[in-house]
């Protein structure tokens, strides 16, 4: 029993490993070869190069190749590069650029596909193939190839591929090999057994199996290293492999090796075509080859090479700062480790024992009967009970989380998709390497700090939780936002519970991903954070003298009763939204500016805080996002829930109605002396464009001197532009910031200022 259970585990281990997706190899490098030169080609950090992000070169130079867009993949081979780009979530392209081997010119490009999106490509010395992702599965087709389609095209099964001279092998969904094609020193030679990846040469192809040693076939010269690998390069009559330490091993005709000055250089990916070799530097991501003598002095070809395709999974997680080459949430995936099976190979059965029979041993042949069914039977269960695990582990992620926008329209996603797509952003933004100054905070730290989040250390509640007051071991006083899901929520009974909860997540992802790359004295500081499939923590330097809103309308008392003290709290959080706008890279527009969202240090300067709703704006700001509205309402863009067309003009009303918080001390939505609800910009506006601002002014603030009722009037004529109706009439946060300086300015020193001086020019 002890031994068919050992032997069950091991079997399903074995095939949950096996199950893994299959991360195929280097597909942003491409070697090419003609008879004198050598054309080398890399997809580079995007914008590198100007519009594309593709570079090439040739050695001895001579041949030169323009291209004027990005690209996802590339492969070569003798005379030939190709591009393959997704522009679209249906739709790939892929082009081609051919020389002669006499070519000094420009080379010309030519279209060879347009349809259903490519997944994967690989290409042989002559021949180009891909996997193509079609509604009954992954379709396998070639091109370069005549005849290949009719007769051996459309292979399904396979979830990479690889490519050499006339022949072609593919991995199957369990790791098996399968190779196909006019060699037949490869097809029909495969090796049994399940592997992780499979990479061809030029006649021998090689396999990594799932504890990470090799096995070749073909005409494979010199022998193979021992040891554990990730990755292969296989050129004519040699060899590379990479192992999982990050070291290249090489052999082949001549005692081909490594080359000594690349002995201990560590390496990403690797890539090969005929004689030359390629890889892929951890330390700075650089392009050295090797494997020429007109290499030997050329070893280093590029900067900021992408070290792997950018992929939406990784089954290993992402590698570190690599989402800096990719779009969100798309990233690079770190090589999966290999599997050493030692540990998990079932036990030796027992020796033989002498024959005994069964009135002798006290078992009847029924009861042995009985007792072999009973533990096949067991054991059946026991891998059905887990295979169905891993795979719901596997839809859902086993978290909760979700990237899409908040108010995204549509139909209620399912939670394995929202799982799915919140830990790829997650991934994003660990890999991202922005987050390295933060601080993973154990749970039981800020546990014990909160006093297990008592009520009597809560303070607030953000866009996705209660916030709490804390103190930490070393006598730091911070502020932790826990995220809640409550069943009471009115959101939740309209939204559903779904919903409620994806929104929640979006907000906590919005926020560690901004604060995490943004650096601004008038923007609240993140410290670290927390995250696990139940909790999600971030914790941020306390503001002691709380927010805006406390002031204007909580507090009894409060030092905020001053004008120029007023104009300055507005000035530094004007600055903290011009830094989104103008200086964030991409830019973002933060979606909930409200003075609950202004928060006050111990030095009453001003933070812009809370970034739940924050979505990366368009570059220029002619352009807008078109999606649902999201917000508080009294602060909310007017045109922004009209048209729902966000732009960062739709932060500059909302900062408008915080102007006429601090001038009239009334609410954004208060009641008027009937109880009947009233907006802030209704009531106050028209006093302002009829000069006559002073009727409506915070009585609680002492009287304006002269100096300062000028400055006070301007910031009105400022609050007024600021909630026009149509964005394009309001200031830009740079000239709200502008004009600020003037009115604090104003506060000290006699004024010059008209009402035309706050009309927008921009």
């Amino acid at each position: 029993m002890a031994f068919l259970l050992s032997q069950s585990l091991f079997i399903f281990s074995y095939f949950l490993l096996s199950s893994l997706p299959i991360i195929n190899a280097l597909s942003t490098v491409s070697i090419s070869e003609t008879s004198n030169q050598t054309f080398i080609c890399a997809l580079q950090q995007p914008n590198q190069q100007g519009k594309s992000n593709l570079n090439c070169t040739s050695f001895p130079p001579g041949l030169v190749v323009n291209p004027n867009i990005s690209y996802s993949e590339i492969v070569g081979g003798n005379g030939f590069v190709c591009a393959l780009r997704s522009p679209s979530n249906s739709t790939s392209i892929m082009g081609c650029w051919r020389f002669s081997p006499n070519a000094a010119t420009n080379v010309p490009y030519k279209r060879i596909y347009r349809g259903p999106v490519i997944q994967d490509i690989d290409a042989g010395n002559s021949h180009i193939c891909g996997l193509v992702n079609r509604e009954n599965g992954l379709d396998l087709e070639c091109w370069q190839w005549p005849g290949f389609n009719s007769s051996m095209g459309g292979k399904r099964n396979m979830s990479s591929i690889a490519v050499g001279e006339n022949f072609l092998c593919g991995l199957s969904e369990t790791g098996n090999v399968t190779c196909m094609g006019n060699n037949t020193r490869v097809v029909g030679h495969e090796p049994s057994g399940n592997y992780s990846l499979v990479a061809a040469g030029f006649w021998h192809a090689c396999a990594i199996s799932l504890d990470g040693s090799l096995d070749c076939w073909g005409n494979v010269v010199g022998d193979k290293p021992q040891g554990s690998f990730v990755s292969l390069a296989l050129g004519e009559d040699r060899s590379c492999a990479l192992g999982y330490n990050g070291m290249v091993a090489c052999w082949g005709s001549n005692n081909f090796s490594m080359p000594n000055r690349l002995q201990g250089t560590f390496f990403e990916s690797i890539v090969a075509k005929r004689s030359v070799f390629c890889g892929v530097v951890s330390s700075n991501y650089s392009l050295l080859c090797w494997g020429t003598e007109i290499l030997e002095s050329n070893t280093k070809v590029f900067d900021n090479v992408l070290p792997g395709p950018c992929r939406n999974e990784c089954p290993c997680g992402p590698l570190s700062d690599s989402a800096n080459f990719c779009d969100s949430p798309a990233i690079i995936c770190k090589p999966c480790p290999p599997v050493f099976q030692s540990p998990l190979q079932p036990p030796p059965p027992p020796p033989p024992s002498p024959p005994q029979n069964a009135a002798e041993s006290g078992w009847s042949t029924k009861m042995v009967a009985f007792l072999v069914v009973g533990c096949v039977g067991c054991s059946s269960l026991l891998l059905v009970l887990a295979f169905f695990l891993y795979r719901y582990c596997k839809g859902r992620g086993c978290r909760v989380h979700d990237s899409g926008r908040l108010d995204e329209p549509g139909t209620e996603p399912e939670a394995q998709a929202v799982s799915g797509v919140l830990e790829k952003r997650l991934s994003h933004v660990i890999s991202m390497g922005n987050g390295s100054h933060l601080e993973e905070f154990p749970l039981l730290v800020l546990v014990e700090a909160t006093n297990n989040f008592s009520e009597e250390k809560k303070i607030g509640m953000g866009s996705f939780g209660s916030v709490y007051h804390a103190t930490l071991e070393d006598g730091k006083e911070v502020a932790i936002k826990r995220a809640e899901f409550s069943s009471t929520s009115p959101s939740y009974a309209v939204m559903g519970g779904t919903k409620r909860q994806e929104d929640k997540d979006n907000a906590f992802v919005n926020e560690l991903e901004s604060l995490s790359r943004l650096h601004h004295k008038n923007l609240v500081r993140l410290l670290g954070f927390y995250e696990d499939m139940n909790e999600r923590i971030l914790v941020y330097d306390y503001m002691n003298n709380g927010s805006l809103n406390d002031h204007l309308h909580k507090l009894q008392s409060s030092a905020l009763m001053s004008w120029p003290l007023r104009i300055k709290v507005a000035l530094e959080a004007a600055r903290g939204i011009e830094y989104l706008h103008k200086y964030a890279t991409p830019p973002i527009i933060h979606r909930d500016i409200k003075s609950a969202n202004i928060l006050l240090d111990a030095k009453w300067t001003a933070k812009v805080a809370d970034f739940g709703l924050s979505l990366m704006g368009p570059e220029d700001e002619e352009s807008h996002l078109s999606l649902l509205a999201a917000g508080t309402l009294g602060y909310m863009d007017p045109e922004y829930y009209r048209l729902q067309h966000l732009t960062s003009k739709s932060d500059v009303y909302s900062f408008g109605v915080v102007l006429l918080e601090l001038l009239s001390g009334h609410k954004a939505i208060h009641k008027n002396e009937n109880g009947v609800p009233r907006n802030v910009v209704d009531f106050v506006v028209p006093f302002i464009v009829q000069d006559e601002i002073h009727r409506v002014l915070d009585p609680r603030v002492p009287p304006p001197t002269p100096f300062e009722i000028e400055a006070v009037a301007f910031v009105g004529y400022l609050a007024a532009d600021c909630v026009r109706l149509e964005g394009r009439d309001r200031p830009t946060m740079s000239k709200v910031v502008k004009s600020l300086e003037t009115a604090l300015a104003a506060c000290l020193l006699q004024p010059i200022l008209s009402r035309s001086t706050t009309a927008s020019s921009d």
